[in-house]
């Protein structure tokens, strides 16, 4: 295969990730890569080794069009920019996939998340959707992976937590699977180079799925420190986390995936990080223990 992979958002972690595996796992020669940014200085390192290095502005349809002059197969990488006052994210998704089509891209893949349709608690899950939509409206085959929520993500929670020996949540008897980004990055990497010319939609999971509770039972185990769990309704969950220093909107971000976590849209458990990438996904509690000098402080 001499196709040429195009990756975006190639300064962030999940694209620098990518990026990595595509050279050491898949044995992607360097020449047949692009990365994009809006900082293309900020990867000085990959120009070294042979990859090719091209601005590209999601604000800027035109920019995103010269950006993927020349790629075959394109990773789109949902861009940071949430605002819930204005669809600014999904029309910068929606431009993405404008500028592949007119650039003549044959491949278009995309991280987006699990269950994103309509209904979702989830207050940004409208970009995913709407990004979806516009991908398979665009005639272009297409590879979306539904990401699941990172391993990383419990950053978030956990240390406070741990130090207060309090988690407050409003995730119920909800479950989740968290997944290393890192193995998400291999499986994603792994759809990039694999030539595939099916359009297919694959959710990314860990391999075993926890409620609150099973998770501060492990975090227990592994950091040796008791963490009590308390469910609260959303709305003073929320106002907790405003109490905490988050700004509302955040606030109600953070919330909204409790919510999501409470409804089952979540629990999902695949095999598909394997079944791409060749291997096994990291577990929690290898997780939690590689980490637990950071999370319990």
């Amino acid at each position: 295969m001499s196709e040429t992979l195009l990756v975006t958002g190639a300064s962030g972690q999940l694209g620098r990730s990518v990026l990595r595996h595509l050279l050491d796992a898949q044995k992607i020669a360097p020449a047949r890569i692009i990365a994009t940014t809006r900082n293309p200085e900020s990867l000085a390192d990959l120009t070294a080794l042979g990859i090719t290095v091209r601005a590209a502005d999601f604000n800027d349809q035109a920019s995103l069009e010269e950006a993927f002059k020349g790629a075959d197969r394109v990773l789109i990488i949902s861009t940071g920019d949430l605002d819930l006052k204005s669809d600014r994210r999904l029309k910068q998704h929606q431009a993405a996939v404008a500028a592949a089509k007119a650039a003549g891209v044959s491949h278009l893949l995309y991280t987006s998340m699990p269950n994103p349709e309509p209904g979702s608690p989830v207050l940004f899950a409208g970009d995913h959707y709407g990004t979806e939509q516009a991908i398979k409206a665009s005639g272009i085959a297409y590879t979306i992976f539904r990401n699941g929520w990172y391993q990383e993500n419990l950053f978030l929670a956990l240390p406070h937590a741990i130090a207060s020996g309090k988690w407050y949540t409003s995730a119920g008897e909800g479950r989740i699977a968290h997944a290393a980004r890192d193995d998400m990055a291999a499986a994603i990497a792994a759809g990039l180079a694999s030539g595939s010319t099916d359009s297919r939609i694959h959710t990314l999971t860990g391999p075993q799925a926890y409620t609150t509770t099973e998770i501060a039972a492990l975090v227990s185990e592994v950091t040796g420190k008791p963490l009590e769990v308390i469910q609260l309704p959303d709305e003073a969950l929320t106002e907790g986390v405003k109490a905490a220093g988050v700004p509302e909107e955040f606030a109600r971000v953070i919330v909204s995936f409790d919510a999501n976590t409470r409804s089952g849209r979540i629990s999902m458990v695949t095999d598909a990080i394997e079944t791409l990438s060749g291997r096994k996904p990291k577990s929690l509690k290898q997780f939690l223990e590689a980490n637990k000098a950071a999370l319990a402080g």
